[in-house]
């Protein structure tokens, strides 16, 4: 449980978050490439500036979180 968590410019390059709970969290500027976020909680969560370039976000909720391609 990583809810409001403050992962700020943290190297998660390949990370298994795999229905990780990360509502609110702070990941602004992190390198997430290639991580797997499939059914995490991301719900409000602040992705801008993260690397996200082969991310795997399927069944995440992302409602309200910010930084993420449209």
């Amino acid at each position: 449980n990583l809810r409001r968590a403050d992962l700020q410019g943290a190297n998660l390059t390949g990370a298994d978050l795999s229905f990780a709970n990360l509502p609110g969290a702070d990941l602004r500027n992190c390198n997430l490439e290639k991580a797997n976020f499939k059914g995490a909680n991301l719900i409000k969560a602040d992705l801008t500036g993260a690397k996200l370039e082969g991310a795997d976000f399927s069944e995440a909720l992302v409602e309200g979180a910010l930084g993420l391609p449209h």
